[in-house]
């Protein structure tokens, strides 16, 4: 049977993702220097979708893993 509140759910949750609005400042191999309200490099290995949106690059990471 399915609880929407079960114990089960609450320790064993999946991360959650958000859609990042950013502007990119500098890119290597393995890194991106991006600023949205700060300067933060992210690892291109967390990024997991980008794409470009009315000329804004937008990035779907974990959440709060960087903002």
């Amino acid at each position: 049977m399915f609880r929407p509140f079960s114990i089960y759910r609450l320790l064993h949750s999946k991360p959650g993702y958000i859609w990042v609005q950013i502007r990119i400042l500098h890119e290597t191999d393995k890194a991106i220097l991006v600023e949205n309200v700060e300067k933060t490099w992210i690892s291109k290995s967390q990024i997991r979708k980008i794409r470009l949106r009315n000329g804004v690059f937008e990035v779907y990471v974990r959440e709060g893993k960087f903002w």
